[in-house]
């Protein structure tokens, strides 16, 4: 995998927090406006971008990932203005990956070309599903044509690009997973997202859930499809680098390594966070308003979206780091745990729990890393709540 998230580079994450509708399953941060002022919202995302790289100047910029929301509704325009007053506080990375997240139908599928000019080298698209009444279910806007259609356009226009899929829907079965995913990854290019699909408190499949409306697949079934994924993607030469991605070797998302190895990342936009490592090697976790009215007036009034810093204690600080790091198939280097934390990881790791899973075949406790097994990540809530003290 791509080491430079180990090696004092940096990410930024900008939120764009609007979506032409809202998906019956989504919990994100994402807003459906009857309008929206592209030039206001250009100036206060460059504001914040200047506010959020202040103490950072010069330092390497690994990967910028464009999130939402629905992004594919920003001007190119936007997207161009940011790169480039990134490239001018930031030392880009000679193979920088710049991804923007994006809708596959044909509307924001024209843009595509216009965000390749601004410099996105990377899209990532919400496919979801290859079958219309699928699609239908979950609340999406473009078709399984359209679907396909944009994943053309991405090969043709991008040098790399990757789609999210989610399983475990109501009414899908393992054998019809198998042969839906099995086609998305005849179409893929280096990197697939699969998802199993969760009901969220506060959105309407939750409700209808709780009604007795609709009823996913039972955990031996949900468990069943999560191997197939594994396995199928083993089979197109796509290895599970973390519990739900999937990547030709080289074709791992960089933005996510820089969150999963627990590197320094800038967020900017309505609700991004960061995590930044200040001069005395506590760690930062910082919040964005939440709110887009909240964050425009903040940015407009202020200069920066920011809502809250918090310093993290090393516990906090080493449960977020071994969380984010064992989703991973390498896990957590021990050398570089210690250099993050400033201690040891048997400080934090109860050492009987840990050779107790590892016989068990869900761990492994090596002189070099602690990682979890594919078995082990299938269970990672419960393996943490074993393993940390």
């Amino acid at each position: 995998m791509p080491a430079s998230a180990e090696a004092g580079g940096i990410g930024l994450y900008v939120h764009w927090p609007f979506c032409r509708s809202k998906c019956p399953y989504c919990d994100f941060n994402s807003h459906v406006r009857d309008a929206i002022d592209q030039r206001r919202w250009r100036a206060a995302l460059l504001k914040d971008l200047d506010a959020a790289a202040r103490g950072h100047e010069g330092r390497r910029l690994d990967s910028i990932f464009f999130g939402g929301g629905t992004p594919s509704l920003m001007d190119a325009e936007t997207v161009a203005a940011l790169l480039a007053r990134a490239r001018a506080l930031f030392a880009f990375a000679p193979d920088i990956e710049i991804t923007l997240e994006a809708n596959p139908n044909s509307a924001e599928a024209a843009a595509f070309e216009a965000y390749a000019r601004a410099g996105v080298n990377r899209l990532s698209l919400g496919v979801q599903a290859l079958d219309d009444a699928a699609l239908v279910q979950l609340g999406r806007a473009h078709g399984a044509s359209e679907a396909r259609a944009a994943l053309g356009l991405a090969r043709s226009l991008f040098p790399r690009f990757s789609f999210d899929l989610i399983y475990a829907r109501p009414g899908q079965d393992p054998a019809a997973w198998r042969t839906e995913l099995s086609e998305a990854l005849a179409l893929a290019g280096d990197h697939l997202s699969a998802y199993a699909l969760t009901f969220e408190p506060g959105t309407p499949f939750h409700a209808r859930l709780k009604r007795g409306e609709i009823r996913p697949p039972d955990e031996d079934t949900q468990a069943a499809m999560f191997e197939a994924t594994r396995e199928i993607a083993a089979a197109h030469g796509f290895a599970a680098y973390e519990v739900s991605n999937h990547a030709r070797r080289g074709g791992e998302s960089r933005h996510n390594l820089v969150y999963w190895r627990y590197a320094d990342y800038l967020g900017i936009g309505p609700g991004a966070h960061g995590r930044e490592r200040g001069r005395d090697g506590a760690i930062a976790a910082i919040r964005r308003a939440r709110s887009p009215e909240a964050w425009l007036d903040q940015v407009e009034g202020a200069g920066s979206g920011e809502e809250a810093r918090e310093a993290l204690d090393r516990r906090e600080a080493a449960t977020e780091m071994l969380m984010m790091g064992l989703r991973l198939s390498e896990g957590v280097a021990r050398d570089r745990f210690a250099a993050r934390i400033g201690a040891p990881l048997e400080d934090f790791v109860d050492p009987d729990a840990a050779r107790d899973l590892s016989g068990r075949g869900l761990l492994t406790y090596q002189d070099d890393r602690i990682a979890a097994t594919a078995a082990g990540r299938a269970v990672l809530d419960r393996l943490l709540a074993k393993l940390l003290v």
